[in-house]
């Protein structure tokens, strides 16, 4: 299950590895593509390997959502960024963190298009993290798990980047898919701590590896304002009135900080916390981020 936006670049490559990372194992593959602007759907229709479907742009969980339905059969759900490709015998290895008792999500050892490891493993959301100490390493501080040691064992994590999840069905149905309000950003987040607050946890397998390119949906002043708002309506969601306060305090300081270094996209994203109606359109301005 793959979404795309605007991927012509990437989308080949990624479909050209699946053969060797399945290693025999048959499946279906479903790309839905959210209104790409570029050749995406060009490229994706010529090929017979797997099945396009176009689709409005409501945002990646949707496009998730969307495309599940049309998978056939009723087995596990592997879940691609079109910004990466497979190594051979990755799936197979996902396929085996996933027969672990109690797994609803198996993600990858993910690394760069130079081979270098990227740090995917994540913690749960707190207002320790929240201050943006994360480069300090220390587990109370940051969300990142920067233990580099850490990534050469299979393990549980809380949560871990989305560009590849192999998903339990029974996972996917206990928790009625992907949350669609999170048009993107945190949406994998938020999909592995339901999964855990029901019982299901996120494994992390380093036999199963995937090259990310990463940096696909690019950067802006939007999408970086995506992905602070998301972060807050996400905490929010989680947890008490004071908490979240201080929550959205502790973003709108680090916000203001950036802004104090120049950086030019943290005013947008300040303005998008405190006026709700100059969000994006894709967040609305329902959420509120400001307990009552």
């Amino acid at each position: 299950m793959i979404v795309t936006y605007n991927s012509a670049p990437v989308i080949g490559h990624l479909l050209d590895s699946l053969p060797a990372a399945l290693g025999g194992q048959h499946a279906h593959v479903v790309v839905v593509d959210n209104g790409s602007m570029d050749d995406t759907c060009s490229v994706v229709a010529r090929r017979t390997d797997c099945v396009l479907i176009r689709a409005e742009n409501r945002g990646y969980s949707a496009g998730l959502n969307r495309g599940v339905r049309a998978l056939p059969g009723d087995g596990p759900i592997l879940l691609l960024n079109p910004d990466v490709w497979m190594h051979p015998g990755s799936v197979q290895a996902l396929m085996e963190g996933l027969a672990a008792p109690g797994t609803g999500v198996v993600v990858p050892r993910l690394i760069d298009e130079r081979g270098r490891l990227a740090f995917s493993r994540r913690r749960e959301p707190t207002l320790a993290r929240a201050l943006g100490l994360g480069r300090t390493g220390r587990p109370f501080l940051s969300e990142a798990d920067l233990d580099r040691n850490g990534y050469d064992s299979a393990g549980v994590t809380d949560w871990a980047t989305g560009a590849v999840m192999l998903l339990s069905r029974s996972c996917y149905r206990d928790l009625d898919g992907w949350d669609e309000s999170f048009f993107l950003y945190s949406e994998e987040t938020d999909y592995c701590l339901r999964a855990r607050d029901l019982g299901w946890v996120t494994r992390y397998e380093p036999a199963a590896v995937a090259t990310h390119l990463g940096g696909h949906s690019g950067q802006s002043a939007r999408i970086h304002s995506m992905q602070i708002v998301n972060r807050v309506r996400l905490y929010r969601r989680r947890h008490g009135p004071v908490a979240s306060a201080v929550y959205l305090l502790l973003a709108v300081a680090r916000e203001m900080s950036w802004v104090a270094r120049g950086r030019g996209d943290s005013m947008s994203a300040l303005t998008a916390l405190l006026i709700p109606g100059s969000r994006p359109p894709e967040l609305g301005c329902s959420d509120r981020l400001i307990p009552r």
